[in-house]
């Protein structure tokens, strides 16, 4: 069924004409084959306004049409990083030249905002099973139980901090999608290895690492920073 405002004036005006002589939504929707929300609509803007005609329309028609936003949003959504000027070319190849800043705009509206990823450790699925059990196997323990555990971990700090920045184009309550992080490993170069832990009680010791991580100088990290720390 055709929207109102795609309904001939001479349609509208006879609309008019049925509900000036008394009949009701529902006579007139069943007279003209009209739906019922079309007839209310037409007669609603007839009592306001005075008249059938189409109102001016308020501010610049917008470029991007419904087909090219749903090219936008399958496509941030198949690939989160991809950029505001990647989508422009992409939407260039279809002959709609629009601003990056009016497809962000669009991604806005729809609920996709561009966001730093978060940085989670790149876990294979054996680990993730792993962890997984260790916490469900410890998710009734007392709170002694927790306050004689120590955690320790490494991490890998860059000496002249990110190289390149990176965003995301994803909804709220979704940070911490697999598509929406950037894996992090342990190693790399230019920066330096760190080992700290923590306790319930709050932060232990830590140590630079020098070198190359091996059996050796991880046990002598713990006996040098392990007891000071519980």
């Amino acid at each position: 069924m055709p929207r109102s405002k795609e309904i001939q004036n001479q349609m509208r005006k006879r609309i008019i004409e049925l509900y000036q002589f008394g009949k009701g939504y529902k006579a007139i929707s069943k007279a003209l084959g009209l739906q019922r929300t079309t007839v209310r609509a037409i007669i609603h803007k007839w009592r306001k306004h005075g008249t059938v005609e189409n109102l001016p329309r308020s501010g610049r028609p917008t470029k991007i049409t419904p087909r090219a936003q749903r090219q936008l949003i399958q496509e941030v959504t198949k690939d989160p990083t991809t950029t505001s000027k990647e989508l422009q070319a992409s939407l260039a190849s279809v002959k709609v030249s629009v601003h990056d800043s009016t497809i962000r705009k669009r991604l806005g509206k729809n609920g996709l905002h561009g966001r730093v990823p978060r940085r989670k450790p790149l876990l294979s699925k054996k680990n993730i099973k792993a962890r997984l059990s260790f916490a469900r196997k410890h998710l009734d323990d007392p709170q002694d139980f927790w306050n004689n555990t120590l955690w320790t971990d490494e991490t890998k700090v860059e000496l002249f901090g990110r190289c390149v920045s990176h965003y995301v184009w994803r909804k709220s309550n979704t940070a911490f999608q697999k598509k929406n992080i950037i894996p992090t490993v342990k190693y790399g170069g230019g920066s330096v290895m760190v080992w700290g832990c923590f306790a319930a009680s709050g932060p232990g010791r830590h140590a630079v690492i020098s070198g190359t991580m091996n059996s050796a100088v991880y046990q002598n990290i713990l006996e040098e920073n392990v007891r000071p720390s519980v």
